[in-house]
């Protein structure tokens, strides 16, 4: 992945790298990605071993892979959104430094300041893609273990994104966390970039090579340590989204309302006759009365798991978890991140 670093993106084939390289990468995430958002979410849990452990004894193998296919579809769109928002970014800075210095190649070295910047602006790009795909997947990961599907609020991706936009809209559903996925993207990505090629200047500068000449192990090393400068340094950001990403939408607050105002006209309806009515009609088949028995089911699971909203928005949340749980609440989940990221990160740069 490093000519992609250093050449602009070369249509299909690049693209077609971006998704292989993104895919890799899923698959090498998706069995450690439930412990973390677990430890962010859960009080449960004692430890990253604990939390693997229960899950198996009492979910099964197969619940290690709740959410795997949104992110196998996603990820590799994701990486090649990245580095085409990173490209797009350095050429402007590349120009802009060739303009205010003629004597400068139109393709020099950016500062590492400007490296930054352009992962930053790649990572917020991202953030349109990643957030809606990170939320369903969490939501899938998080749901309460059912022994039957018709137990469950959420029985594949598809019926997330139903779900989250119809109850609470396009915004506060299917992009609640937007704000600070943002934020965790600029910091992540800008991270991300601004340490590999940190690293690969240092170890050009230093042997007198050229970058085509790097080892593929070192390659490897460097986009793995890369990886590590990321999540360190955006982690706290994650388990906001998480939080947030797994609260309620405050449908029960929405529901009471609508209750409240409904109250004056029931209590109209309430004559002789319209009990009569109601009387004569209550005598509905068997099916109908079915019916309304798995609605009524439906709606309990969802006002279960989405009635009541904890967090008013990011700031409070970013509040709430420092008052209950101080600063340590911020890197929950934080071991088995990391070791996953340096694989992870290293087959994105190598492939």
């Amino acid at each position: 992945m490093d000519e992609a670093i250093e050449e602009p993106t070369q249509g299909f084939k690049q693209t077609a790298k971006d998704l292989f390289a993104g895919a890799a990468g899923g698959v090498a995430q998706v069995l450690i990605d439930i412990v973390k958002v677990r430890l962010q979410t859960s009080t449960q849990y004692s430890n990253a071993l604990d939390c693997a452990r229960k899950i198996w004894s009492q979910e099964g193998p197969t619940a290690f892979y709740k959410g795997t296919l949104t992110p196998l579809i996603g990820i590799g769109a994701c990486v090649s959104v990245q580095f085409g928002g990173f490209h797009a970014a350095r050429r402007f800075f590349e120009a802009r430094n060739h303009s205010a210095t003629p004597t400068l190649a139109p393709n020099a070295q950016l500062s590492m300041p400007q490296y930054y910047a352009a992962g930053a602006f790649a990572g917020i790009t991202n953030s349109v893609i990643s957030c809606p795909i990170e939320h369903i997947r969490i939501r899938l990961q998080t749901q309460p273990h059912a022994a039957t599907p018709a137990s469950r609020l959420y029985t594949s991706p598809l019926s997330v994104i139903s779900t989250l936009s119809s109850r609470g809209g396009i915004a506060h559903g299917l992009f609640k966390g937007q704000a600070v996925t943002i934020i965790r993207e600029a910091q992540a990505y800008g991270m991300w970039f601004l340490t590999y090629e940190y690293l690969m200047g240092w170890d050009t500068r230093r042997r007198g090579i050229e970058r085509k000449d790097v080892e593929a192990w070192k390659l490897a090393l460097y986009g793995g340590l890369a990886g590590e400068a990321l999540w360190i340094s955006s982690f706290p950001f994650d388990v906001v989204k998480s939080r947030m990403q797994t609260d309620g939408l405050g449908l029960a607050t929405a529901a009471a309302a609508a209750a409240q105002k409904a109250a004056p006209a029931a209590m109209a309806d309430a004559s002789p006759g319209a009990a009569m009515a109601g009387a004569t009609s209550s005598a509905t088949p068997s099916a109908a009365g079915g019916e309304a028995s798995a609605a009524a089911n439906r709606e309990a699971l969802v006002q279960r798991q989405l009635g009541t909203q904890r967090y008013a928005n990011m700031r409070d949340c970013f509040r709430q978890i420092y008052v209950q749980e101080g600063m340590a609440g911020f890197w929950k989940g934080v071991g088995p991140t990391l070791l996953r990221a340096m694989p992870v990160s290293a087959a994105t740069f190598v492939v």
